[in-house]
């Protein structure tokens, strides 16, 4: 499997935010998960968004080992 694109900042692009790495570490020190709530129902994405993360996990596309890590950041 080809992951050479993506990278975090390729996957907050998919995501339609801001993806410099100042963004990327913004949004994550502004955006945590609490206890058991899962990536894709968190309150701070759109629904396309969350659409996308969700359809990302279920069919464990190219971008899951992203979307994991992204997972892991948000983790309090």
């Amino acid at each position: 499997m080809d992951t050479s694109l993506h990278t975090m900042e390729n996957l907050f692009l998919q995501l339609g935010l801001d993806n410099s790495e100042a963004s990327i570490d913004n949004f994550i020190s502004h955006h945590q998960l609490n206890g058991n709530e899962r990536l894709e129902q968190a309150p701070f994405w759109t629904a396309a968004q969350a659409a996308f993360i969700q359809e990302c996990l279920a069919e464990d596309s190219d971008w899951v080992e992203v979307v994991d890590h992204l997972n892991a950041q948000l983790q309090k």
